[in-house]
């Protein structure tokens, strides 16, 4: 329970539900945070200069945006469908619906702080790939090819907009929202490797900037005392999606390693290792979104916005 003294601060003791919440008093949330943000952004540099900075970097991902072309007609289209939902009028009421949460629980602060987050995603992603992280002509493709892409923006969007909604949804709600929405934002990226839009490398990029910006918010929430710890009983089904999810993006990091493995030596050995490289970026686009999203998700474990 809370003191007296507590609740003189002004710290508020609210319930979520069925879970019985403290406030944070602890440094250690607002620390891991701060450690999440720092590993972001070592492996989004790090990412960049691989696979945008290197001629092998690069000659691997022109290789596998080329094998995008032998994607069957279905697959094309079901990713041109989920790409093409992304526009001005669904970004909008993507924002809308998630100030509705937010203001509804009377988290003005934490609501503008979502809002924030998706912007900072759209808006700084185009930033990084038209005027900061330039991508040089180390090899020689055709033109389609040439063109700098990294990070990606609809990755960025879709994986933002799965932070802000983690954000404003109550513990209660936390598995069926992410559920819905980290299914659909872990898709993107996968979806835009498909659609020969992006380089695996974009995708990679946009989910560490989504860690990096949600880490952000939550170091700055946390700091102004709106996080607070939960004590709720285990949530099954929860539990359930969450081990699924790491088991089969486990697996697909490791088919994903695999298929890199196969189409390096194929270029080796003289042959073309175009489709086994498209291969590896569709399921390890898909992998690395989801790697991200459990991560972030993990820094939240038994803590909500209060």
């Amino acid at each position: 329970m809370t003191s007296s003294r507590s609740r003189g601060r002004g710290e508020a003791h609210p319930r979520s539900g069925d879970a019985r919440s403290t406030p944070v008093v602890a440094g250690r949330p607002a620390r891991r945070w701060f450690v999440t943000a720092v590993v972001a952004v070592v492996l989004l540099l790090g990412v960049y200069i691989v696979a945008v900075l290197t001629p092998w970097g690069q000659h691997w991902e022109n290789s596998a945006l080329t094998g995008s072309d032998r994607a069957s007609p279905e697959e094309q289209a079901q990713a041109l469908d989920a790409l093409a939902a992304i526009q001005i009028w669904s970004l909008a009421a993507a924002l809308a619906a998630i100030a509705v949460i937010g203001l509804l629980r009377r988290q003005a602060r934490t609501t503008v702080i979502a809002l924030a987050v998706v912007l900072a995603g759209a808006g700084g992603t185009e930033a990084l790939k038209r005027w900061i992280l330039p991508r040089p002509d180390l090899v020689e493709a055709p033109v389609d090819l040439v063109q700098n892409s990294f990070p990606s923006g609809h990755t960025a969007i879709a994986m933002t907009t799965m932070v802000a909604v983690f954000l404003v949804v109550p513990y209660r709600w936390r598995g069926w929202a992410m559920f819905v929405v980290m299914t659909w934002a872990t898709s993107i990226g996968q979806y835009t490797v498909t659609a020969h839009w992006h380089r695996l490398s974009d995708t990679v990029g946009a989910d560490l900037i989504a860690v990096i910006l949600g880490s952000i918010a939550a170091f700055w929430l946390h700091r102004r005392r709106l996080v607070r710890v939960v004590v709720a009983r285990r949530y099954g089904g929860r539990v359930v999606y969450v081990v699924v999810t790491a088991v089969l993006g486990t697996l697909s990091l490791g088919l994903g390693a695999l298929l890199v493995w196969v189409s390096i030596n194929q270029e080796i050995s003289g042959g073309s290792g175009d489709h086994n490289a498209f291969l590896a970026t569709q399921v390890l686009a898909g992998a690395f979104s989801t790697a991200a999203a459990l991560v972030y998700w993990a820094t939240w474990h038994r803590l909500e916005v209060a």
